[in-house]
């Protein structure tokens, strides 16, 4: 190697250290307990911050993603061998697909926002434990426990109780077209457990920041294609909208799934999926007191029984699960939101 080639690899054998340090010093100091509620508070702004925002729904996921890949990327980049130049053909591929996945569904669900109410869409695309477990079964012939089909079942019940008890009462709801905008929602959530299925097997041999990198790469430029596609603009927003852009990285990206990842790693997954049922229940609050957007009754009753399926499900699941490796990669993708 030449002398400029190895004070090359030295300089990024350095910086790849001192990322490494502050990582692992971020590590030692935080609270797994105390870091999964500052996620939780994180995640539930996501859709704040897209109902704030007046660009194309595209144009907000496109940009949450391309500025959470600018602030992880160094970290990733910087590990040499043991960040995205590891990972195998294979690999490499699965990632690709579970960042297509990811990127349906961000451009579903930030969609769904602009045609139903906050507490109506946040519940429902929450529901991706449910589909993960049926594409499970299906897929990868995982058992399903009577709790597990308890769990879908009454889920299910929760959404056509949010999605059509308010058509059927007559009640004004938030949102013009608010069953379009919920349907939306579930594609989100069908697509985010696509997504965790999808790294599975990827993130049992994959450490985190190298996969999410190349996962939000191939997300990123998927938006891309669509939002091109529709002839959405990419550029011409004012100084507004690229803070929103940035806070929608920066919060429920990167403070908000990058934080439960990473404590995925050092707290039961039974405990991550009780805390994420708080998303919904987060963003409903956020949206009462910041857009004056007052859910339903009905919207209310149907979150509530929504969730409690959510819950019996992830609990049945994560009893079920065996070892710190799969409960890691069972719950990688939670999102929904989800970086």
């Amino acid at each position: 190697m030449s002398e400029r080639g190895s004070d090359t690899s030295s300089a990024a054998t350095g910086t790849g250290g001192r990322l490494d340090a502050l990582v692992t010093r971020f590590e030692a100091r935080t609270p797994p307990l105390a870091a999964l509620a500052v996620a939780v508070i994180a995640v539930s702004t996501s859709a704040i911050l897209v109902r704030w925002s007046a660009a194309p729904s595209l144009v907000n996921a496109l940009y949450r993603v391309v500025f959470t890949i600018a602030l992880l990327g160094p970290f990733a980049l910087s590990r040499g061998r043991g960040g995205v130049r590891s990972l195998s053909g294979r690999d490499l591929l699965m990632a690709g697909l579970a960042g297509v996945a990811l990127a349906i569904h961000f451009a579903s669900w930030f969609e769904s926002l602009s045609w139903t109410s906050v507490a109506a869409s946040v519940t429902l695309v929450q529901a991706q434990p449910l589909f993960v477990v049926l594409g499970a079964a299906l897929l990868l012939d995982e058992r399903v426990t009577r709790r597990m089909d308890l769990g879908i079942g009454v889920a299910l019940c929760g959404m056509a109780v949010m999605s059509l008890g308010d058509l059927v009462t007559g009640a004004t709801v938030a949102g013009a077209r608010p069953l379009y905008g919920n349907a939306l929602a579930i594609v989100g959530a069908i697509t985010a457990a696509a997504y965790v299925l999808a790294g599975r097997a990827v993130r049992q041999r994959v450490s985190l920041l190298p996969y999410v990198v190349v996962v939000y790469t191939a997300c990123a430029a998927t938006l891309l294609v669509l939002a091109l596609a529709r002839g959405a603009a990419l550029f011409a927003y004012p100084p507004r909208e690229w803070l929103l852009f940035v806070g929608m990285a920066v919060g429920p990206g990167i403070f908000g799934h990058t934080v439960i990842n990473w404590a995925l790693a050092h707290v039961e997954s039974s405990v991550v999926s009780v805390s994420l049922l708080g998303e919904p229940v987060g963003s409903t609050l956020l949206a009462l007191l910041l857009l004056a957007e007052v859910p339903t009754p009905i919207t209310v009753l149907g979150g509530a029984v929504v969730l409690a399926g959510i819950y019996a499900t992830a609990s049945a699941r994560s009893t079920a699960d065996s070892g710190p490796g799969q409960r890691l990669v069972d719950s990688a993708g939670t999102d929904a939101d989800e970086a």
